[in-house]
Order: C-alpha cells, then sequence, then structure tokens
C-alpha cells in the first residue's frame, strides 16, 4: 500500500489534520488483510520538512496550544505490517521521527537531513531522544541532536540513519520493489512476530528474549505458513502465506 504525504506546496509540512489522515489509513491497512506491506514518500519535493511553519508560528505566539492526542507521533512503531520509507527529499524535525519510525528507510542522495530543533527552541521531542541513538548509535545521535546540522543522503546512509541512498529517480522503484519482495516471499504471520520480537527485545536482557521467543517459535513450527514455507523452498516456487489476521 503506497501512502504520499500530500501537502507539495508546504513540503509536507506536519499538520494535526495529516497526521490524523496518516494514522487512519496506516490502521486501516493494518486491519486488511489485502495489505501486506506499506510505502511512505512525499510528494514534491519533500518527504516531510518537519512541522507547518504556520503552525510553528501560531504556537511560538501563543495563538494556538499544543494539545494531547490519542495517538503518540511514535504510532507507526505499533503498526504490525512493516513500513518502508521512499525518502524522497528533506527530511527534518517530526519528519525525520516519522522516518525513523517506519522498519526500512530508502533515500535520495540528495536529500537533506537534519533534526532541525535546537535550532528553532524545542527539545527532541515525541521520542525521537529514544529512536534516534537505537538506529546511528549515542556518539551519533547527541552530535546530530545537539547539532542540528544538514546531511545529505550519503551520510546519512553511513551513519545507517537510512539503509540505501540512491540516485533520486530510482528512490521510489527501489522502495517499492523491496516491498514487494517482503509480500511475495514473506511470512505475514512471520513478519508481524519478528517486528515484534525487536522492537520489544532492543532493550530487554537475553533471558526475557528467549524466555518470550520460544513460544513464538513452537507456534511458527507448528503453523501452515511453516509447511508452505519449506514446501515452497523444496518445490523451488513462490510461497502461497495466509494473510495476517488479529489485532
Amino acid at each position: 500500500m503506497l501512502l504520499t504525504l500530500n501537502r507539495p506546496d508546504r513540503m509536507n509540512g506536519w499538520t494535526p489534520d495529516l497526521e490524523a489522515a496518516y494514522f487512519d489509513l496506516l490502521d486501516a491497512g493494518a486491519a486488511d488483510p489485502r495489505i501486506r506491506v506499506f510505502v511512505v514518500t512525499g510528494a514534491g519535493r519533500a518527504f516531510c520538512a518537519g512541522a507547518d511553519m504556520g503552525r510553528l508560528e501560531a504556537l511560538s505566539s501563543g495563538a494556538q496550544k499544543m494539545t494531547a492526542r490519542s495517538r503518540p507521533k511514535t504510532h507507526p512503531l505499533s503498526i504490525r505490517k512493516p513500513i518502508v520509507a521512499a525518502i524522497n527529499g528533506a527530511c527534518a524535525g517530526i519528519g525525520l521521527l516519522e522516518a525513523l519510525c517506519c522498519d526500512v528507510r530508502i533515500a535520495s542522495r540528495e536529500a537533506k537531513f537534519t533534526t532541525a530543533l535546537v535550532r528553532r527552541g524545542l527539545i527532541a521531542e515525541h521520542g525521537l531522544s529514544w529512536i534516534l541513538p537505537r538506529v546511528v548509535g549515542f556518539a551519533d545521535s547527541v552530535e546530530l541532536l545537539l547539532s542540528g546540522r544538514v546531511l545529505l543522503g550519503d551520510e546519512a546512509e553511513r551513519l545507517r540513519l537510512v539503509h540505501r541512498a540512491l540516485a533520486p529517480e530510482e528512490v521510489l522503484p527501489a522502495a517499492l520493489e523491496y516491498a514487494h519482495d517482503l509480500a511475495t516471499n514473506c511470512s505475514p504471520a512471520a513478519l508481524a512476530a519478528i517486528k515484534w520480537q525487536a522492537y520489544r527485545h532492543v532493550d530487554g536482557r537475553l533471558d526475557e528474549a528467549l524466555r518470550e521467543s520460544e513460544p513464538l517459535m513452537h507456534q511458527a513450527v507448528a503453523s501452515a505458513d511453516f509447511k508452505e514455507g519449506v514446501a515452497s523452498f523444496a518445490e523451488r516456487r513462490p510461497p502461497h502465506f495466509a494473510p495476517l489476521t488479529g489485532s
């Protein structure tokens, strides 16, 4: 399922309405057995250049107030299906956070990345101080948060902020091809379990990971997907895995 942040005249600046629409589509796709993988990109020249400047000006003047919402900005992490970011351009502030909340990131070499927050008088908000060190490591994340400097796609790839940096015209096709491979060849149930394990165990202890993974392994071995995965490999044909069900 391809989702496009579609405010190109505002560099896809983040607003409450954009957030609600994006999260609603993720929730709907997560509940739809026909959807196996999401690809998220931006319209025009940006992926998401951060919070909409008009909203920032309103907040800074006191004309608007920050309001709590039912779903945190890190809501995509709770989606059981893989999310692939096709980062076509500027990716800053909350746009960077949302890219990091995707499981795989493929970016343009010309895309500009920045935490930006410190240069607007803001802190590392909405969980960025939690997720960034887990992606690039502590030392690099502190430097990026403190400086708010701009880096391009090639450096983002070297820091492992993104998985691949490509020519601009290759980004979306590569992301769609990657997503198609997951949707075609990977068990949706296994993908959901692995995504849960990865985020659940990143801060945990090994014994906890072993204890919680053991029953999942027994379920997997007893599943129809395991039988199909082995059979398709032995028969040298594409697998036919059942859609993901349940919540």
